[in-house]
């Protein structure tokens, strides 16, 4: 079989889990799948939702000195956490990715699943994830860190696809270049095509995952709900868990 990635997870952080994952949840058509005490040693708390095979995660922390926390201070509570990959050689990955002078921050194993974590300050914009769980190629198999069941709380009603995720840099094309390398995906232009998303690079002042884009089956009714719950809404987006949602 080929070598192969797709996108698994985006990690979303928050200061605290609520209100975000309840929004997050009504105004996508959304529901939780798992929560996950194994990140409590990490000094965090966690929430995922499926959207379609994809896993939307957001984690909080509940005590001082945390990553996450560093992180929320560093950005200002803008931008998302982690990009996820599923693969069939984490391990390769990690080392290629060493090779480039990205470092390793965090191996976890758990069989049947097995994660290689590279160091945010390398990888720039956000930490990259790749793991690769034993028996689990078909995308609707097993995932461990979504639950036993995942697969049994996909919505599509209101939310069908998370298509893309917008990376800004003052130098797109360059971390389009950088994260292609590490990922293993050349870049065209400054899109990275994986077949379940497209990581899209865009100019801004800062280095950060800065949108996400969701397919709905009606947008004015996604806008409503998010304007309902007192988002500020502008054109077909809004900022939710520090990322735009954008929807179409």
């Amino acid at each position: 079989m080929a070598p192969y990635i797709r996108l698994r997870q985006i990690c979303l952080v928050a200061p605290q889990l609520e209100p975000v994952i309840t929004d997050i949840g009504r105004i996508m058509g959304l529901a939780v799948c798992y929560r996950d005490g194994n990140v409590a040693k990490y000094g965090l708390e966690n929430a995922l939702l499926p959207v379609d095979t994809i896993l939307l995660e957001v984690v909080a922390p509940f005590k001082d000195g945390t990553t996450a926390g560093r992180f929320i201070e560093k950005t200002g509570g803008r931008g998302g956490y982690m990009a996820i990959f599923c693969c069939d050689d984490p391990d390769e990955r990690g080392r290629n990715a060493n090779a480039l002078g990205v470092r390793t921050a965090n191996v976890i194993d758990h069989a049947p699943y097995h994660g290689v974590q590279l160091h945010p300050r390398d990888c720039r914009a956000a930490f990259i994830e790749f793991n690769h769980t034993a028996g689990s190629d078909d995308i609707l198999g097993p995932y461990p860190p979504a639950g036993p069941d995942w697969q049994k709380f996909i919505r599509k009603d209101v939310t069908e696809a998370l298509t893309a995720v917008e990376m800004q840099s003052p130098d797109p094309a360059g971390l389009a270049e950088h994260w292609g390398k590490i990922i293993g995906v050349p870049p065209e232009g400054t899109e990275l095509r994986l077949p379940n998303a497209t990581f899209r690079f865009v100019k801004g002042a800062s280095e950060i995952m800065s949108a996400l884009e969701f397919r709905v089956a009606d947008v004015a009714q996604v806008l409503h709900t998010a304007k309902a719950k007192g988002l500020a809404v502008a054109g077909n987006e809004f900022l939710l868990g520090g990322v735009t949602f954008r929807v179409s």
